[in-house]
């Protein structure tokens, strides 16, 4: 096992938050230090090769921010965490590998090299409850993670990077920042679980595999090439960035998170289920209060079916990626039609995605994130699998980065009935609830917030 530390007060590379000339940040969080984390064993000189679809999704980036009490950072030190992730990385050596080229055709591979994960310390000024009670708390909550993007010198570059920041109160924050290429937010969940296992000290229930190989997720075009016309609806290409895989998003964006009861989720009506009925509540939402043409086409990413808890707990993007479009007015659609027409119409486009990036995968860049209104269920991830010596997060939010100007909306899941439930001043969300996370453009996202709790009251 091995480990190498900085210390540093104001560290700023990769983007992580940290600019002393931010002094609202500044008094959130403060006193970071830097290391770096590998496995406990060599690896070897192994080559992981990521598939079109991972490849498809290598712009974008997932935050992940899991909030703990008091209680955890009374059982877990810092030493005792950098302790189990040795154990644990072994069995995702991928994720501390770094990416290189092909001489080739420079399709981008990750060098499985044991270069590791970074590990940022950090201390914040604010109790939980504080965190929890910040007026735009889902803006703040991204200071909980940082943000690092992957160049512009790959052999250099993370994939992962993971913040813990002790609260004043003495409760705990990790904030995962996850590069897309490695997999899918069900993907993260199960990367978090297994980490819970060796701070439980308990052992994987399955041995270590160091002659892994990329799963096959390929998904064969059910028509060639020549009759795809202009390509799959859900993919935009975008002009060449390089080492740098940075995508800069196209207008101002805001960030917002508001937790939805089953209450109100049973109030929009719908037979389709909380995702569907959630998307087509937004979606209509956002046709009544954006200017310009109405955002007929949307973009729908679901879960993938995987073929055993061994497969699940392999690192791939195996989410289904469809697209939806209206032939009619979205602003003035029943919301009943719209949800039927997410859960039923949605076109999956994977094939179609695999062969364009596979057509140039050293040279083509692509965004699926915001390259229409897209909309993500991830309430089906486990992210309060994560337990810290059996402790389960208070509160779990997401946000996703290198989007298009189309925008994200996440649905995530809420803290279960019987853990640590959220009073959000409406009832409290149980086994049925919805946390939903806007990234929209800043222009219309009062406006969607406004129409949002004057339509459904989904928002205080």
């Amino acid at each position: 096992m091995w480990l190498t530390s900085v210390s540093s007060q104001t560290y700023e590379a990769n983007g992580i938050h940290s600019n002393d000339s931010d002094e609202k940040n500044e008094a959130l969080i403060y006193g970071k230090r830097l290391s770096s984390v590998g496995p406990a064993r060599v690896t070897g000189d192994l080559m992981y090769e990521p598939s079109n679809m991972d490849l498809a999704m290598k712009l974008h980036y997932l935050r992940v921010v899991y909030l703990f009490e008091v209680e955890a950072m009374e059982v877990l030190t810092m030493p005792r965490f950098k302790e189990a992730i040795f154990e644990w990385l072994c069995y995702y050596y991928e994720s501390c590998g770094r990416l290189r080229r092909e001489d080739t055709h420079g399709r981008p591979y990750i060098k499985c090299n044991d270069c590791g994960i970074r590990f940022v310390e950090v201390k914040s000024s604010k109790t939980l409850q504080e965190w929890l009670q910040l007026g735009d708390h889902s803006l703040q909550h991204r200071l909980l993670v940082p943000d690092h993007v992957v160049g512009p010198e790959l052999a250099f570059s993370p994939l992962v990077f993971i913040q813990m920041t002790a609260l004043k109160c003495g409760g705990l924050a990790v904030g995962l920042s996850w590069a897309h290429i490695l997999g899918d937010a069900f993907s993260v969940a199960e990367f978090m679980n297994l980490c819970g296992q060796f701070l439980k000290g308990l052992e994987a229930t399955y041995p270590a595999n160091l002659n892994k190989s990329p799963p096959n997720n390929a998904h064969k075009p059910s028509k060639p090439s020549s009759t795809l016309g202009s390509g799959p609806l859900s993919l935009k290409q975008v002009s060449p960035v390089g080492d740098h895989w940075t995508f800069p998003t196209p207008c101002d964006m805001a960030t917002f998170s508001f937790h939805v009861t089953a209450t109100q989720l049973a109030q929009l009506s719908t037979k389709t289920g909380p995702f569907a009925a959630l998307s087509a509540a937004v979606w209509r939402a956002i046709a009544k209060v954006r200017c310009g043409p109405e955002p007929n086409t949307i973009t729908v990413v679901t879960r993938g079916v995987a073929n055993g808890k061994a497969e699940d707990s392999l690192l791939r993007n195996n989410q289904v990626v469809s697209s939806v479009e209206a032939h009619f007015h979205v602003a003035t659609a029943h919301i009943d039609d719209l949800a039927m027409l997410i859960h039923n119409e949605a076109q999956d486009e994977r094939a179609q995605i695999e062969e364009v990036v596979g057509q140039n995968p050293g040279g083509s860049d692509f965004i699926i994130y915001g390259s229409n209104p897209t909309f993500v269920d991830i309430g089906g991830a486990d992210f309060y699998g994560f337990e810290v010596k059996g402790m389960k997060p208070r509160l779990v939010n997401c946000f996703v980065d290198g989007i298009g100007g189309g925008g994200v909306v996440l649905v995530l899941p809420s803290p279960k009935s019987g853990d640590h439930e959220v009073d959000d001043n409406n009832g409290k969300i149980g086994d049925e609830g919805r946390i939903v996370t806007l990234i929209l453009p800043k222009v219309y996202m009062e406006e969607l917030k406004k129409e949002l709790k004057e339509e459904w009251s989904l928002i205080a």
